[in-house]
């Protein structure tokens, strides 16, 4: 997908992109990943309420099997 970078630097996020991995408005992180730029959310420690339950607010990216297995070999290492 591609989009534009302004004269000031800003860059448009397509909003299917955005909806995908979880960015809302506010700050997010930004870091260099070789010759790309990595945009992740930043996590809070705030509870969100849904359905009469507290769950720690989502950060947009799926949790499958394989990654828990892999952050469990990690920590195991």
């Amino acid at each position: 997908m591609r989009t534009t970078i302004d004269k000031a630097g800003r860059v448009v996020v397509p909003k299917v992109l955005r909806d995908r991995v979880g960015l809302r408005p506010g700050e997010v992180e930004v870091t260099v990943d070789g010759s790309s730029l990595r945009i992740e959310p930043i996590a809070t420690d705030r509870l969100v309420e849904v359905e009469g339950r507290l769950v720690v607010a989502s950060s947009g990216t799926p949790v499958d099997d394989d990654l828990v297995r892999a952050l469990r070999d990690a920590e195991q290492r």
